[in-house]
């Protein structure tokens, strides 16, 4: 099945997203102007691009070599208790976390998680580091020759949705879209809803692996207002 179709069959009625595919993005690379060619012919006023956040990172250069980081044992430690899934269960992910919030705030949230499950509580780890661990996507998520490198978060991404739609005309917004059903709008153009996007996206339709597509055009074909703008207006 195609990604096209799989997006029609779970986004609202009347949302059609078309996964578009680009060169391959490397530091210091001109996204906006990528970007401009991949949808030209595409992408129309009152469409939006939906733009992967690890792309807008990658073209920043925010990101790291997994094999530059040096886990402590405490990484490890950590590591191993987390869902084999999450970016966490990756010692060198965690490392970076530590790094930045410090090593009591990392056992602290581990106290507290085991606290927390023994009166059914879940995810409590992620509510104290949640800002920390959200600047980081681990390597196992990222294509290609990026498989081993440790995104950051993207610099300013409300600034790079507006130079896209300053250069392009089209409405854009940043996004942190898995294959878990979860979907994040990171930055977007001014007018563009939040929540409508991120429900637009929530199959992921820029894919997980190595589709090299990260870029999708969102167009609303239904009755009434577009859910991707605030106020419903384009």
């Amino acid at each position: 099945m195609s990604l096209v179709t799989r997006s029609l069959l779970v986004a609202p009625a009347g949302l059609v997203a078309i996964p578009v595919r680009t060169p391959l993005v490397c530091p210091g690379d001109d996204l906006v102007a990528t970007l401009a060619r991949a949808i030209d012919g595409i992408a129309r006023a009152g469409d939006l691009v939906a733009v992967a956040e690890s792309a807008v990172a990658i073209a920043q250069g925010e990101l790291l070599s997994a094999e530059c980081v040096r886990p402590s044992w405490l990484a490890y430690a950590v590591a191993r208790r987390v869902h084999p899934n999450a970016t966490m269960s990756q010692p060198e992910s965690l490392q970076l976390v530590i790094d930045r919030v410090g090593a009591w705030k990392v056992i602290y949230a581990m106290l507290l998680q085991a606290l927390a499950r023994l009166t059914g509580r879940r995810g409590a780890f992620y509510e104290v580091l949640g800002e920390a661990i959200a600047a980081f996507d681990g390597y196992t998520g990222t294509m290609p020759p990026y498989d081993r490198a440790i995104v950051f978060a993207p610099r300013e991404p409300d600034a790079f949705a507006e130079s896209v739609r300053e250069q392009t005309g089209i409405a854009c917004a940043v996004v942190d879209a898995n294959d878990l059903g979860r979907a994040k709008v990171l930055g977007a153009s001014r007018g563009v809803s939040a929540q409508g996007v991120e429900e637009a996206l929530l199959d992921n339709p820029h894919g997980n692996s190595d589709e090299q597509t990260p870029v999708v055009v969102l167009k609303w074909r239904g009755d009434g207002g577009n859910p991707l703008f605030a106020g419903a207006a384009a």
